[in-house]
């Protein structure tokens, strides 16, 4: 019960991940304007991202162009697009995958090890997109805190931190935590359900049908009547005994199945 409590949470903590990673990807506000110097008012903000250039003019107009050529991009930019569709694939099929490994899904059903491998498989495809988000947005904010302080540079072309960047790193820490979550409910399970005995499938064995049972017909012994019988002498012998000293007034055993 409460390793299916923590598949909910975790599946719903991908899913977060997973939006937030979609909007960051989308979203063009990566590098923004920065406003150095003593000028207050400001008529127009620059934002960069992925795939577009826009411009706002004293906020209440937005401009948005899309870049005209994939070649004639940087390299880092082009490694950010394809690290962030690399995310968001690996998110959204592992969050496929988890649907079915869950324990309130019935898609696999009598075979709890499935389950959990499944939804290993699954956790570790969601960490792995977790990394793709975390890797360009980092390096991004490094680019732009590594510019805003090289001297070399002037004050137009500084850049501060877009929004999109926080929320990319928010996103790679929700999806980590849910792919952890995948992955350690059904490792602590994997090692609890190890204690089992084991039996091996070479070993011959044989199987024998059912035999009915019949009932026995209850046999009235009667009771001999006692006799009196002469005491024997005991004779020191080489040899055992066949002949018994002792006797009783009730009939033994033996001699119940030597009268049937």
């Amino acid at each position: 019960m409460a390793n299916s409590a923590l598949e909910i949470v975790g599946l719903l903590l991908t899913l977060i991940g997973l939006i937030g990673a979609a909007a960051s990807t989308g979203m063009p506000m990566w590098r923004v304007t920065a406003f150095i110097g003593e000028n207050i008012i400001v008529f127009e903000t620059r934002y960069e991202g992925l795939w577009m250039n826009c411009f706002r003019q004293a906020n209440i107009r937005m401009q948005c162009k899309v870049y005209d050529s994939l070649l004639a991009l940087p390299p880092d930019l082009q490694a950010a697009r394809g690290l962030m569709c690399s995310a968001l694939a690996l998110g959204g099929l592992g969050l496929l995958i988890s649907l079915v490994g869950l324990q309130c899904t019935s898609c696999i059903q009598n075979n709890d090890r499935a389950k959990r491998l499944v939804l290993i498989i699954a956790g570790s495809m969601v960490i792995m997109a977790c990394i793709c988000v975390l890797i360009p947005v980092s390096w991004t904010g490094h680019v732009i805190i590594r510019d805003f302080y090289n001297p070399l540079l002037i004050d137009a072309q500084r850049r501060e931190l877009g929004e999109a960047l926080y929320i990319g790193w928010v996103s790679s820490a929700f999806l980590f935590v849910g792919g952890c979550m995948f992955i350690c409910c059904n490792l602590q399970s994997e090692d609890k359900g190890s204690e089992r005995y084991v039996y091996s499938r070479d070993s011959s064995y044989m199987a024998y049908p059912p035999q009915p049972l019949q009932p026995q017909q209850l046999v009235l012994i009667p009771r001999p009547e006692p006799q009196l019988q002469p005491q024997l002498q005991p004779v020191l012998s080489r040899h055992p005994s066949t002949i018994y000293s002792n006797y009783s007034r009730y009939p033994s055993v033996r001699s119940a199945v030597a009268y049937l």
